[in-house]
């Protein structure tokens, strides 16, 4: 039986009080580890994982041995594997964060006329952060709900209270993620405005006193001020967060030997966050540019200095309307990422411009620019990282596509979850590529438990490939009612994996512990963890999250493997967002081909849906409406409303679909991404 003992902790941003993680048993994972991987080896590698499995799992053997000492120390933490996760997942791994590990959120694109209206933009974007920050200080939060699978149950609150109090330092060996949660140190008051490679602190807080967006914007027209009349060249240090983590961390032990650099550092860990005002692209806007610019802005010849990748919220304000954030993702999930910006936008367009409020902070200190002195080896060092910045940028091969035939409604009233929907045409979108299945990995929230993060859904079950192939493949199968009958078992085991994995009871963070208690008691590496299918397991080539919002905007992240993809999805009520990336070097990926099988596996799946269903075809359906709105419109042109002479607001806008500003519950079980 797992191991779970009805232990709970008080919440302290929820108040609720939430259980520990359960550990799942050695016998259940074991075969369901065997279950997941058989239909992906060789049958001379499954024979040989099976033998390797048989005696790690004997009686009195080393799996039994290695589950006691996670029992033990399940009773000792308030989350067993956090520590051994957050490491494995992110502290650990050595590539730069920009691509490979941090994602972004794209919002609408903005109509600024004049420079001015990007400065306005950030400064009422900055008042939504302020007001948020606010709410977090009070700990008045509205608690999270998880929704879709086992819906109802209040979440972990804790990452929330991440968002704008830590940053990740880089290691030689490991990075660390520093939290300011001592009251020892102040509270911090100011934000860093990156403007043309330059960082200014902006304070928000004077005499005690908040700044209001008026003052926000006169700061903020200095600051643009100051960068656009530097006379000496200023090095892009930002430049240096892009690097690899070790280089990176190499780099800043060079730049602590100045006491200038220090107190420039000092100033930027302990922001609250950037906001980077960056210079038009250059690039026509489309869905695609923008996301790419939001990874990595553009490369060292455009953006890709203005940033620094440490810190977790970089709000990026484009001269060309190109905004978004980007967030380095050790501290929280992609969840806590939607909701924050939900908020901001929502804020935005629901909280009218306050550039005329009287109180004002009457006596304004100018902004203050950060120095650095840049010795010959650091400009070698800048050197050096613009170049492998570079040419990861012009590896990434995105590409952002809106499948507008239909949403999660038609899939809904075919009785389905659209997750476990969408997640099969992944599946038949890669088969068709590539021929075959893969390890797969979609990310589901733990946040029902104490300090609960995530825990993988691993969607390429056997009953998948079973589907996918009956699609593929015509001879197989001919019978429409057959190939229904295999897609309804290919999301049953899907939704079943699924529940297991919000549960605590999945495979991968035990397996994960199992191999992490080993190393800690200095054993030689049980022969699993080194078997060949381990390491296929956990070669994620397709990694997916499902980040659905009530806004118009959409989140992207790149591959977590050389030969991988990267799958986010963002499904509406009548279409679904889809952010495909790979990398361009993979003679394998291509972005391009993948999302085109996609399509078309959307496609063949809604026919087989409504041939055996017997419902109507939502494209052809939408065709319809969209002829009729067009003659609706026609009847109506030339009639002018009265109002419509009315002065328009010049206040740059964003697009929100639901008027509420607040939030009560969690979108989704699943909401992030593996190593990203």
């Amino acid at each position: 039986m797992p191991i779970r003992n009805q232990d709970t902790f008080k919440d302290s941003a929820s108040g609720d009080a939430l259980p520990k993680l359960p550990l799942p048993s050695l016998s259940e994972t074991l075969d369901t580890y065997l279950k997941c991987m058989k239909h992906l080896l060789t049958e001379e590698q499954f024979n040989k994982t099976q033998s390797i499995v048989k005696q790690f799992g004997a009686p009195g053997g080393v799996g039994e041995l290695l589950q006691s000492k996670l029992v033990e120390r399940r009773e000792k933490k308030a989350n067993w594997v956090y520590d051994y996760w957050l490491n494995d997942m992110y502290l650990n791994n050595r590539l730069a964060l920009p691509i490979n590990s941090s994602p972004a959120m794209v919002f609408p694109q903005q109509n600024f006329k004049a420079p001015i209206d990007s400065l306005r933009f950030a400064a009422h974007l900055i008042s939504g952060v302020l007001e948020y920050k606010t709410l977090l200080d009070a700990r008045a939060l509205p608690v999270d709900y998880a929704r879709g699978q086992l819906s109802g149950k209040p979440l972990c609150m804790e990452q929330y209270y991440r968002l704008f109090t830590s940053y990740r330092l880089p290691g030689p060996d490991r990075d660390t993620l520093v939290a300011q949660e001592s009251s020892v140190m102040p509270e911090p008051e100011h934000i860093i405005v990156a403007c043309k490679n330059q960082f200014f602190v902006l304070d928000v807080v004077i005499n005690f006193q908040r700044l209001n967006e008026r003052d926000l914007l006169t700061q903020l027209e200095k600051i643009s001020k100051m960068a656009g009349s530097e006379d000496e060249p200023v090095p892009p240090t930002g430049l240096l967060t892009s690097d690899g983590r070790t280089e990176w961390a190499e780099a800043r032990s060079v730049l602590m030997r100045e006491s200038t650099n220090r107190d420039s550092l000092d100033m930027i860990e302990r922001c609250l966050c950037l906001v980077c005002l960056d210079d038009a692209s250059g690039t026509e806007q489309s869905d695609t540019t923008r996301a790419t610019m939001m990874l990595h802005g553009g490369g060292p010849s455009k953006n890709g200095g203005n940033r620094w990748y440490d810190k977790p919220m970089q709000f990026i304000v484009g001269a060309d309307g190109c905004c978004g954030v980007v967030c380095e993702h050790s501290p929280f999930e992609g969840i806590v990422l939607v909701q924050c910006s939900e908020y901001l936008l929502k804020y935005m367009i629901g909280s009218p411009s306050k550039l005329v409020r009287a109180a004002s902070v009457s006596e304004l200190p100018a902004p203050r620019r950060l120095r650095w002195k840049c010795s010959p080896e650091m400009q070698k060092l800048l050197t050096s990282t613009a170049d492998k910045l570079h040419r990861l940028v012009q590896n990434l091969d995105m590409n952002v596509h809106k499948f507008s035939d239909y949403g999660k409604e038609f899939i809904k009233k075919q009785k389905m979850s659209p997750d476990a929907y969408i997640q099969i045409a992944l599946q038949l979108a890669y088969y068709r590529c590539h021929g075959r299945a893969v390890s797969t990995y979609e990310s589901a929230s733990t946040r029902r438990f104490q300090q609960g993060r995530v825990d993988n859904i691993r969607s390429a079950t056997p009953e998948a490939l079973a589907f996918v192939r009956a699609m593929t493949d015509r001879k197989l199968i001919s019978r429409e009612m057959e190939k229904m009958e295999l897609l309804r078992c290919a999301i049953n085991a899907q939704t079943k994996y699924t529940v297991m994995a919000i549960t605590g009871m999945a495979i991968d963070n035990h397996l994960l512990g199992l191999r992490e208690a080993a190393r800690e008691m200095k054993m030689e590496k049980p022969e699993i963890f080194k078997d060949d299918s381990y390491l296929i397991s956990n070669h994620f080539i397709l990694s997916t999250s499902q980040v659905p919002t009530t806004v118009e905007m959409f989140c992207c992240y790149g591959p977590v493997v050389p030969d991988g993809y990267g799958a986010c999805y963002n499904p509406q009520s009548d279409h679904i967002i889809f952010s495909v990336s790979s990398f361009h070097e993979s003679p394998q990926t291509c972005s391009v081909k993948f999302v085109k099988c996609l399509v078309q596996g959307l496609q063949d799946i809604m026919d087989l849906c409504n041939r055996c269903n017997g419902g109507p075809n939502p494209a052809e359906q939408k065709r319809n409406n969209q002829t009729m709105e067009m003659q609706t419109q026609t009847e109506a042109k030339g009639k002018t409303s009265q109002d419509s002479t009315k002065s328009q607001p010049t206040n740059p806008q964003v697009l929100v679909k639901s008027p509420e500003p607040t939030f009560t519950g969690a979108r989704t079980g699943t909401s992030a991404k593996r190593k990203f």
